[in-house]
């Protein structure tokens, strides 16, 4: 995984930097922990906002085979977004562009076949990730 710098998080991994860029909303120069590329499966992230009010609502919602991608390098902003894909959410974290966009330098398809084996060894760490995960609920409930 060399060209791609995007690690796999979980529930609780992407929750506190939700919160901890709510609570730093209203900072001048806020400074976020957690800063890189990173990407929750099977999750969706939804907003909504109430009658008469300001502020949007964040959640993340458990959605199966969806990827919500985080972009917080440069330490201040937490971009997010949502993408049906896998190889998607690393193109979108890798380029900045989503898949539909055109430019002339670089496209989707282009970029897929440069980066197949880094998107075979993420999706292999995801399958191990879901394994353990299947594992620790098995042995709970023995």
């Amino acid at each position: 995984m060399s060209a791609i710098r995007a690690h796999l998080i979980n529930i609780i991994q992407a929750r506190s930097m939700l919160k901890e860029q709510h609570n730093q909303a209203n900072e001048i120069f806020p400074e976020l922990t957690l800063t890189g590329q990173y990407i929750l499966p099977d999750y969706w992230l939804t907003r909504k906002r109430e009658a008469f009010k300001i502020r949007k609502h964040t959640f993340l919602k458990k959605h199966y085979k969806s990827y919500v991608a985080f972009d917080s390098e440069n330490g201040q902003t937490l971009w997010m977004h949502n993408f049906s894909g896998l190889s998607q959410a690393l193109f979108w974290l890798d380029t900045g562009l989503k898949p539909g966009d055109s430019d002339t330098s670089v496209s989707f398809k282009d970029w897929q076949d440069k980066n197949a084996d880094d998107i075979v060894a993420f999706k292999d760490q995801l399958r191990e990730m879901h394994r353990a995960k299947k594992e620790a609920m098995l042995a709970k409930k023995a």
